[in-house]
């Protein structure tokens, strides 16, 4: 099966010449080889959804880098495909928060509009279809990412919906499919509604509007601080020597103020 042909060379399209040189912009000359992943990408991308070896070659060639470290990237990341795809990728995220979301219902509608199973490509070679590990979207799970583009809190009804659209030759807006606006929460506040009265016990509703703050406990208002004594005492060194009627005394330091002073003494 192949969709896009394998072929002998491979070099970048001319349109590409100004994303390339943007990419290129984000890195030192003497670092140039981290460039390696976005051109990957690129070259994916004009081949139709996969890296022949000739584009990997043509990459490395680029970039002034020995050829098995471009091979060992597309190798490694399950973004880079080396064998033939459809065109447009669509990568279900099954990991653990979208499943418990209901990634198996994005699968289902998934497999029954475009009429494959996971790892297959349709017969026309416009769509790939595959599993993938988290993409990072968990607080709007379920996900689905179709190439350069996230859609999110997905049903059944809604991952049919974008694929349909999309087969029909539209692009979908991405995003969140719920109607809330990135990751804010559905409808109105449930938590974090109760404020303090005047008798320290807790009413409902929102605070008011002129609700000043309230400061809580802190270490240091329960928690002795060794260091005070022995600031208070260079503070009064200071205060001396500006006076000039600092001697050589002895300056003795209680580092806990409040205990008997004699404490040691009568255990003596």
């Amino acid at each position: 099966m192949s969709f896009s042909p394998d072929i002998a060379t491979f070099s970048f399209a001319p349109e590409l010449g100004a994303e390339i040189e943007r990419i290129m912009a984000r890195y030192p000359e003497a670092r140039k080889q981290s460039a390696v992943m976005p051109l990957l990408h690129l070259a994916q991308k004009q081949h139709g959804g996969w890296l022949p070896r000739a584009a990997l070659d043509h990459v490395a060639d680029f970039l002034e880098i020995p050829r098995i470290r471009v091979y060992e990237v597309a190798s490694f990341y399950d973004m880079y495909n080396t064998e033939p795809t459809g065109r447009i990728q669509v990568r279900v995220c099954t990991t653990t928060p979208c499943w418990l979301c209901g990634s198996d219902d994005v699968v289902r509608a998934a497999k029954e509009v475009l009429g494959v199973g996971i790892g297959e490509s349709t017969e026309d070679g416009r769509f790939f279809l595959r599993e993938f590990e988290c993409l990072g979207a968990c607080c709007n799970a379920p996900m689905m990412w179709i190439d350069d583009d996230y859609y999110e809190d997905l049903t059944y009804e809604r991952t049919k919906a974008v694929l349909e659209a999309i087969k029909a030759g539209e692009r979908p807006a991405p995003g969140p499919q719920s109607g809330r606006k990135g990751s804010e929460p559905f409808g109105e506040r449930h938590t974090l509604l109760a404020k303090p009265g005047p008798d320290r016990t807790r009413t409902g509703g929102q605070p008011a509007a002129d609700h000043e703050p309230e400061r809580k406990g802190r270490p240091d208002d329960h928690q002795h601080d060794p260091t005070a004594p022995i600031a208070d005492a260079a503070h009064e060194q200071v205060r001396k020597a500006k006076k000039g009627t600092l001697d050589d005394e002895i300056v003795a330091i209680d580092p806990k103020p409040g205990e008997s002073k004699t404490a040691g003494k009568d255990s003596d």
